[in-house]
């Protein structure tokens, strides 16, 4: 049966003769060739009497066949007549198309603005401390308070035709809603943004406050809603929060703006050469822990009671490392540990709200402590997606159940890989971070899985050079297996990988068998992992993150028993010390997980931490703080640069590639370090990864008498921050700068200070 449609063309491409053809898949019906029939602004229009109501078209210039100028077949598109329903003012036979797009609106595209929308947003002024999003431009995404009381909403969406903001304050209104009210629609503007194309949806309301809830209502460019029109609701991808109600995931207007900072004395982020990181996770660090309010226990609130009490500056670190804590779908519980996202910028309602977060943050700067947050950007969760198909890039997207539109290309073992390699899905990334750097006041990230299996590295490039330019003292760490030298950038000014030879060297040395099938027990390679492992990726000690646990790992204790002839509780304390003086000990940045100051035993990806009774009754923890301390006491265990060696700074005292005497070809490896000519800088570090004694000279390179500050067993500083002294039995003194025949126990380690000229 004939069916009638009028079709608009905005007839972009600027053809002469725009003619409409029309075909019939899988049908002998001869196609039709339509000339147009009247204009409007838009475009010509083409009154068409169509043989089928499903049908495929696309068009040309000038009647006739193949010698003419055609659309690409990028733009072929499937007409399907839509169902109608209410009153919501669609008229079921009429279309409009532009020549760019394979889309087919239901409705007229509304005409972009004049102004750009950097322009329109230059004139607004939003709240102070309210970060506007201004990555490739300022265009005013997300939903910000203005200082005039009033809104601004912004959306980024390349292929819709028109967007509305509907929330609380407007009672959800929007074309085609229950009792519609044309009244209460606010609808948004057209503005040119990213790549100057008009793809940027803007409107300023004074309607909605902070606290409603709101989403974004969009025509055009989406999959179909169940009556076969293309329209659907999204959250912001800019959201600060969601609100409670997790079956609409309603987005929130927040007002950073109301939030009084009181930092303390902070001094500012801290050189990355200083950091001793403590990696955890919200829910998991004191979910179980007694001495924390049982209405905090497990969200912001509780770390920061631990932080207000004293907990870190007793241990020593100096810098948070905290896990995910952007929204993701699901439960917190012992196994859930925030890698996977589903909106980058809203913080996780399950461990409070975005002001929760900001007296953590408050908190730890008032103790010294620095904040980095992980960020999720290889992949998101494939269970509740508000980014997945909420842009899509052709209408064929809709129907495959493997592609997600423009935010996503891909899989990854954990879920769908984000597009990181197109410049508008970076943009919002960025902006990210600068929203949390602006409105959270953190100093910096750790990013999940960069290799280049996952993601783009010249996104993590303009990444690394966009946030420097923002923040110059930003922190920025990465997760790369296998490290990639390419994330050095020129060394000192680029990311600090967790440093996989070191971890996969540390399991196997400690557990004395292979771990993960290819990293043995034997002495090769720790002059590399001791040495910043320059020899495999890095180009400065700033590049290395030195960890034998962390969240995706077995702690110590746990690896070790893997080993049977190894599972005895004394063998577990041992080993779990030679680890953490180890991280302690090398070049570049150590990172402890959180309950391994205990000796933790625990399998990988859990995050429960078993919180001791009596700190000061625990003897792991006390050498573990004590141990701490020296690093963050001595230069000497913090040299920095691209070749300490080189500089003279660092020498070798014992390896596997000296003589006998000196190490040869066993497990043991030592240092000397000297960061300046002064003697009272010097330290000498020993480590035995041996299952027995093994008895070396050491050339400790300055004739008197050395200290010994620590070792697998105890911690004693000198003076003011211990009783240690030349005068202690365990001193060692030498004439000539060496020391012959020392025995290194089993399993041990040693760090020696020189203090006097007496020998």
């Amino acid at each position: 049966m004939p069916y009638n449609l009028t079709v608009h063309y905005d007839n972009a491409l600027g053809f002469a003769q725009p003619r409409l053809w029309v075909w019939y898949r899988a049908s002998a019906q001869p196609p039709g060739d339509f000339a147009p029939t009247s204009q409007d602004t838009f475009g010509p229009i083409f009154q068409v009497q169509v043989e089928r109501p499903e049908f495929e078209f696309k068009f040309k210039d000038g009647p006739g066949g193949l010698p003419v100028r055609w659309e690409p077949d990028s733009v072929n598109r499937r007409y399907e007549p839509l169902e109608l329903i209410g009153t919501d003012g669609l008229n079921p036979g009429e279309i409009w198309v532009r020549a760019s797009r394979a889309f087919v609106y239901p409705v007229e595209l509304r005409q972009p603005e004049s102004q750009s929308a950097a322009q329109f947003v230059s004139a607004l002024q939003p709240k102070p401390g309210i970060y506007l999003p201004d990555t490739d431009g300022r265009h005013g995404l997300g939903a910000t308070p203005l200082i005039d009381g009033r809104l601004l909403f912004g959306l980024y969406h390349p292929n819709a035709a028109r967007v509305y903001v509907i929330g609380s304050f407007n009672n959800w209104q929007r074309p085609g809603a229950d009792n519609e009210d044309p009244s209460q629609f606010i609808e948004c503007q057209r503005y040119r943004g990213y790549f100057g194309d008009a793809n940027t949806w803007l409107v300023v309301t004074g309607m909605a406050q902070p606290g409603d809830e709101y989403k974004f209502f969009v025509i055009g460019g989406v999959p179909r809603d169940r009556h076969r029109r293309p329209q659907q609701f999204f959250p912001d991808p800019y959201a600060r929060q969601l609100g409670p109600h997790y079956g609409f995931n309603n987005s929130v207007i927040c007002d950073a703006s109301t939030f009084v900072w009181n930092e303390g004395n902070w001094s500012g982020t801290p050189d990355i050469g200083d950091l001793i990181l403590y990696e955890m996770s919200i829910y998991g660090f004191t979910e179980g822990d007694t001495d924390i309010q049982p209405a905090h226990r497990g969200r912001f609130a509780g770390v920061t009671e631990r932080i207000e009490a004293g907990y870190f500056e007793r241990l020593g670190v100096n810098a948070l490392s905290i896990m995910p804590l952007a929204e993701v779908p699901g439960l917190q519980g012992p196994g859930a540990l925030g890698y996977a996202t589903s909106l980058f910028c809203a913080v996780e309602r399950d461990f409070g709200a975005p002001d929760d977060l900001r007296r953590l943050v408050a908190a730890a700067h008032r103790h010294g402590l620095a904040v980095l947050l992980d960020e999720v950007f290889n992949h998101t969760s494939n269970d509740v997606n508000p980014l997945w198909k909420m842009v899509l890039e052709h209408p064929d997207e809709e129907a495959n159940a493997l592609e997600g539109g423009l935010y996503f290309n891909g899989a990854t073992r954990w879920g769908n890989r984000v597009a990181t390699e197109k410049r508008d899905v970076q943009n919002l990334l960025i902006d990210t971070c600068k929203l949390l750097i602006s409105e959270y006041r953190v100093d910096g990230f750790r990013f999940d899985a960069t290799h280049t299996d996952y993601m783009d590295h010249g996104f993590l490039l303009r990444l690394a050079a966009e946030l420097k330019a923002f923040k110059p003292s930003v922190l920025l760490v990465c997760e790369n297996l296998p490290n990639q030298g390419d994330l050095n950038r020129s060394g000192f000014d680029g990311f600090s990988q967790w440093c996989d030879p070191f971890h996969d060297k540390m399991k196997a040395l400690l557990r004395e068998g292979v771990f993960q099938d290819s990293n043995f027990p034997t002495p090769d390679g720790l002059g590399n992992i001791f040495f910043f492992a320059r020899d495999s990726f890095a180009a400065h000690t700033n590049n290395v993150v030195n960890y034998c646990v962390s969240h995706d790992e077995n702690t110590v204790p746990y690896e070790v028993r893997t080993n049977p002839a190894l599972n005895q509780p004394a063998t577990k304390e041992r080993k779990g010390r030679l680890g953490f003086f180890a991280t302690m000990v090398a070049l570049g940045q150590p990172m402890i997980y959180m309950g391994q100051e205990f000796n933790q035993e625990q399998e990988r990806n859990i995050v429960t931490v078993h919180w001791p009774g009596n700190l000061n009754n625990h003897g792991f923890f006390q050498w573990a703080s004590r141990l701490v301390r020296l690093r963050r006491r001595y230069p000497g265990l913090r040299l920095r640069g691209y070749n300490p060696a080189g500089t003279g700074q660092f020498a070798w005292v014992i390896a596997p590639w000296m003589e006998e005497r000196r190490g040869g070809g066993r497990k043991v490896i030592g240092w000397r370090s000297r960061v300046n000519p002064a003697p009272h800088e010097a330290l000498v570090v020993l480590l035995n990864f041996e299952g027995y004694d093994v008895r070396v000279d050491v050339e400790f390179g300055l004739s008197g008498t050395w200290v010994k500050l620590a070792d697998i067993d105890r911690v004693n500083d000198i003076a003011p921050e211990g009783s240690n002294s030349a005068q202690e039995p365990t001193a060692l003194r030498t004439r000539d700068g060496w020391f012959a025949h020392f025995t290194l126990p089993s399993s041990s380690g040693f760090l020696y200070k020189w203090e006097n000229a007496d020998a």
